[in-house]
């Protein structure tokens, strides 16, 4: 069964998304910075190895955007918060192995995805780590029902995002991969050169 990996997105309308770099650079460059981002991502990650998905929020004005490339599928993230979309994502995916990645990850290559899933052929989930102590990918194998409690009580935005999504997994096996860097502001941004890696994760 081909793989899907969902690629959560928010339309990028100024004052909706990076709000963060936003107030740095100003939310129309954060707004324009996260629309070629969007193309970069979904050139980038669209592979037959896999079936790329849209996760898109608004969940209206997301599916009818014409701010996203209109050949890939959508679907609406939905309501809650950050663990209450992702795990209804990987619920809902049809069957086969599923991973996340965040929108705002300029360094995220074919071959990342591609360990991720190779690593879904040994354990059960997989992360990404950040090295502020987030993620900026999660994946689950599905061989076996998700668990209930998947991405419950997790402090999301803290160095505890990811020991606590681990947690969560109900005793699952999971493993980890490439370790990229999270980048939330204009001074991050300025790390992003030839030398060093350009990567932003998920990181709410």
């Amino acid at each position: 069964m081909r793989p899907h990996l969902y690629l959560m997105l928010k339309e990028p309308r100024p004052g909706r998304v990076k709000t963060r770099l936003g107030r740095e650079i100003g939310m129309v460059g954060a707004a324009a910075w996260f629309r070629q981002q969007i193309a970069r991502a979904c050139r980038e990650l669209d592979d037959p190895r896999w079936q790329l998905v849209l996760a898109v929020a608004p969940d209206r004005a997301g599916l009818m955007s014409r701010m996203f490339p209109p050949h890939l599928p959508r679907v609406a993230q939905g309501q809650g918060d950050l663990g209450a979309r992702m795990a209804r994502l990987l619920r809902n995916a049809p069957p086969g192995p599923a991973a996340i990645v965040g929108g705002d990850v300029p360094g995220v290559r074919r071959a990342h995805v591609a360990r991720a899933f190779a690593m879904l052929g040994r354990r059960d989930a997989v992360f990404g780590p950040a090295d502020d102590g987030g993620y900026w990918l999660v994946g689950l194998k599905r061989s076996r029902t998700v668990p209930a409690t998947l991405f419950d009580d997790v402090r999301w935005s803290s160095a505890d995002a990811l020991e606590d999504s681990i947690r969560s997994l109900g005793g699952l096996r999971h493993g980890l991969i490439d370790q990229l860097r999270d980048v939330d502001g204009a001074a991050d941004m300025c790390a992003l050169t030839p030398r060093a890696p350009q990567t932003i994760g998920l990181k709410r």
